[in-house]
């Protein structure tokens, strides 16, 4: 299967919500961490997101140049290639991007894929993401009126995360507090700002304790069963059906998420669930027991030779792939997605 088009993107979101079932939205930083989330979707038989961060697109760039639009193109040239040879349908995205980094990521990747669409082609990416979280929400929505603009006119969905996720990723940081919970009158005051579709399709990344990384149990609340609320408020508001909602929501922080947590997010309209830190440890855990059980054949101990065939990068490389495809695979059994792809 191809990249998602447009409109197979819009499909893959309606039945998704129709369907109370989540695509896993997996962060990549390599060509091999895009293979492994590739085989993941298509050992589960689900179409997914595959998403770069700004940290992970600047480490694409290279370390010389850090470019993060560079990267972020490179890889998604790339994955236009290879998906097609897996049996799903894959929608790329870009993660978290805050307002210093709006012009070095975010708008010249709109631009890339508006003079692909004056082209008659697909836009590049199908999605990205304005985190505006650490702005008043004044500001934030008025940023996101701009970029849905731009992005609808490019055939782009805009992501907007309206109130803060907590913990920290790529360098933006946001206390475990009360102010990680979205109130029906930050929902009201989006849908007065970005619309609720005329204006351009965008999915909301509202807040309900989520945090990044993965903490022990009693660190974080959540309470997903706050999203109804936001659903209920609006629609009352705007004569739409209470159920599945208007909005559709965006699950951040997901990684250690209970099965129930992520049970009542999916009934109350949640679509899109990112995933990054344990995809990371499910990618570098095998790497790690590779190293330590060849520890003499990795480095050349003592003036050895070592053994090309334990250092070799294909020998762990091929382990750690298996080991976050895996993982891919079981985020798509928790969010129901399994089995759903599009024929």
């Amino acid at each position: 299967m191809p990249i998602a088009t447009p409109e197979v993107y819009n499909e893959m979101l309606d039945r998704a919500k129709a369907g109370k079932f989540a695509y896993p939205a997996i962060n990549v930083t390599s060509t091999q961490t895009l293979h492994a989330a590739l085989r993941g979707f298509a050992e589960a038989e689900s179409d997914g997101i595959i998403q770069i961060s700004t940290g992970g697109a600047e480490f694409l760039g290279g370390q010389y140049s850090k470019d993060m639009v560079s990267g972020a193109v490179a890889l998604a040239e790339f994955a236009h290639i290879v998906a097609a040879k897996y049996p799903v349908t894959i929608a790329l995205h870009t993660d978290h991007c805050p307002k210093d980094k709006l012009d070095t990521y975010v708008r010249p990747l709109i631009d890339v894929s508006a003079e692909r669409v004056a082209k008659g082609l697909n836009p590049l990416f199908q999605s990205h993401m304005w985190d505006g979280s650490a702005e008043t929400l004044a500001d934030n929505l008025a940023i996101g009126q701009e970029l849905l603009a731009k992005a609808a006119a490019a055939k782009i969905i805009l992501e907007v995360e309206i109130t803060p996720t907590g913990g920290e990723e790529d360098g933006v940081t946001h206390e475990i507090n009360d102010e990680l919970y979205t109130t029906v009158d930050d929902a009201l005051r989006t849908a007065e700002a970005l619309g609720l579709g005329e204006k351009g399709r965008y999915l909301l990344a509202a807040s309900f304790g989520n945090v990044h990384g993965v903490y022990k149990p009693g660190n974080v609340v959540l309470r997903p069963e706050l999203l109804k609320d936001l659903q209920a408020g609006v629609a009352e508001k705007y004569g739409k059906t209470a159920s599945p909602g208007p909005f559709d929501f965006v699950f951040h922080g997901g990684s250690g998420s209970t099965a129930e947590e992520i049970a009542t997010a999916l009934e109350n309209g949640v679509v899109k669930m990112n995933l990054d830190t344990d995809t990371q440890y499910a990618f570098t855990r095998p790497i790690a027991d590779h190293m330590f059980k060849n520890y003499d054949g990795v480095l050349k101990v003592d003036g050895e030779v070592g053994s090309k065939k334990t250092y070799d990068p294909r020998t762990w490389g091929k382990l750690a792939e298996a080991s976050m495809a895996a993982r891919v695979t079981e985020a798509c059994a928790n969010l129901r997605s399994t089995g759903t792809k599009l024929n």
